[in-house]
């Protein structure tokens, strides 16, 4: 390990830790047998639209999550944007949304006439309930907690915030298909959350999403939207609910996603089994946090691995430290580079909100100074590379000094 440490950085002409294209790390998404027969199955029954596949996955996904309803949709994105057009939110309306965040959890309340307002997270990189207290206004509807890389956001505070405020709790659970809080799954936490299924995510089937809530009207509600409006028992040409859309799934993306949860639990259990030990292998380096976790978090799923690099402890940028641990062998990126409040698409909206003087300065040190993180398929691998991560790590430390003035 020592020759290791004191080697000269691969980005410098060394040998790199780990030679990629001789030992490459799992690749993602993970198919086999299951998939093919359900493809196939679906492929020649010729059923291919909205049928017993779909209502199979609604069913399974909603008994993973402990949750009593679930509607399928098209993505994640179409899930936000559901889930908000069924609190029936009038213009002018607000919804608090973390900024560490993808888009769509911004998009998904300005498309359906809202106003997103933006609460800083805090260090377990979710929203910080305090943070998200103060922006509550007489026009405040909503919180939209999201659980990033898996971590779930502190469901007790804000849970214990809405209540006194009268507000609803929407969940972005796209990071955290089989994350548990006191026992109890991700997604009906809140009055519902909402899933995605895309390329990336921890189950895949290419695109698709799913809604999930405890209550039966809220449910119906999604469904009628999704379903162009149809309504149980009203036929397929009377439209006599929400304002919808076609938003429905397929019975082969139902037959992917089947197949997809049906190993979910296990490779949960080693990500969670992986990333303890990196938890623990990279504890005595100085200047990178993990991301905190929470004993009321009974499960984790890990869709990400972050970490939180400051730059004088470490001794390098995280641009350099970044650059010099994909030289290693490993796959590590600096994730969002601006906070949502500063990305111009707001300014280009038809109804064009000033973001300019807002404040969000753990999320703008996390895009800009600190943020890195690794995605899930590395913790599919086995404890040997776990240590070679660890490894990659203290060797990029050891020779940080000779990257500081590298760009």
């Amino acid at each position: 390990m020592s020759s290791t440490l004191n080697a000269r950085l691969a980005l410098h002409g060394g040998d790199p830790v780990r030679d990629e294209a001789k030992r490459p790390w799992p690749t993602w998404p993970i198919h086999d047998e299951r998939e093919r027969e359900n493809l196939l199955g679906v492929l020649e029954s010729g059923a291919w639209w909205y049928g017993e596949q779909v209502a199979a996955f609604e069913a399974a996904f909603a008994k993973h999550q402990d949750a009593l309803h679930c509607v399928s949709c098209t993505s994640g994105t179409t899930g936000g944007e559901v889930a908000v057009q069924a609190l029936n939110l009038e213009p002018g309306d607000e919804v608090i949304v973390p900024p560490y965040t993808f888009i769509a959890t911004a998009t998904a309340v300005l498309r359906m006439g809202a106003t997103p307002v933006f609460a800083d997270v805090d260090d377990s990189w979710c929203l910080d309930p305090e943070a998200a207290e103060a922006a509550i206004t007489p026009r405040t509807k909503a919180l939209m907690p999201v659980h990033f890389g898996s971590r779930v956001a502190d469901m007790d505070r804000l849970r214990t915030i809405a209540d006194r405020h009268g507000l609803v709790i929407i969940e972005d659970a796209c990071h955290s298909w089989g994350s548990k809080w006191m026992g109890k799954g991700t997604g009906a936490l809140g009055l519902a959350g909402f899933f995605s299924f895309q390329a990336s995510k921890n189950i895949s089937a290419g695109e698709g999403g799913a809604i999930l809530t405890d209550d039966a009207e809220f449910a119906e509600t999604c469904r009628s939207i999704t379903n162009c409006g149809r309504t149980p028992g009203g036929g397929p040409w009377f439209h006599d609910g929400a304002i919808g859309t076609n938003a429905r799934i397929t019975e082969l993306t139902a037959a992917l996603l089947l197949a997809q949860l049906s190993r979910l639990q296990e490779q949960t259990a080693l990500r969670e089994h992986n990333a303890a030990f990196l938890d623990e292998a990279l504890s005595e380096v100085e200047g990178l946090t993990p991301q905190a976790g929470d004993p009321r978090m009974t499960q984790r799923a890990y869709h990400l691995y972050p970490m939180r690099l400051d730059p004088e402890a470490f001794g390098c940028s995280r641009e350099n430290f970044a650059a010099a641990a994909r030289a290693e062998g490993l796959p590590i990126t600096t994730g969002y580079p601006l906070p949502l409040h500063a990305q111009p698409v707001f300014k280009n909206a038809a109804r064009a909100i000033d973001y300019t003087k807002v404040s969000c300065p753990v999320a703008e040190d996390l895009c800009y100074r600190s943020g890195v993180w690794f995605h899930h398929r590395l913790l599919l691998a086995g404890e040997n590379d776990m240590a070679e991560i660890a490894a990659i790590i203290r060797k990029v430390q050891r020779n940080a000094p000779k990257l500081q003035d590298q760009h």
